[in-house]
């Protein structure tokens, strides 16, 4: 079988390849960065109807957590807030006629409030 010039140079091309893939290569090991902490809060709901839940302080706009149903215990993320803040959570029933009021916390992983 005769091998053509054209044939030899696709198989040279093959191979010069497949050296230049599977040869050593650097490596370059670093250690992640530790995972920022999760700001949450734990809203345990014992009323009988659904509250919405803000979060609020000097440095944060009254903003929209989430909507927990009635006589449940949630785990809600606080996206956007700094660990350290200084802030409020409120909750609100979902027919406007009662409203509950956290004390001033700094945020700082998890924080539990059981409503009433």
């Amino acid at each position: 079988m005769r091998v053509t010039s054209r044939a030899s140079a696709i198989l040279l091309a093959v191979v010069v390849a497949t050296a230049t893939g599977c040869g050593q290569r650097q490596v370059e090991v670093r250690t992640a960065p530790a995972p920022a902490t999760e700001q949450a809060v734990q809203v345990t709901n014992n009323l009988s109807q659904a509250v919405n839940v803000y979060v609020t302080g000097a440095s944060v706009n009254e903003m929209f957590l989430k909507q927990i149903p009635a006589n449940t215990a949630e785990k809600v993320p606080v996206q956007g807030v700094a660990s350290g803040t200084s802030v409020t959570f409120k909750a609100v029933t979902v027919d406007g006629s009662r409203t509950y009021q956290s004390r001033n916390v700094t945020l700082s992983g998890l924080f539990i409030w059981s409503i009433p």
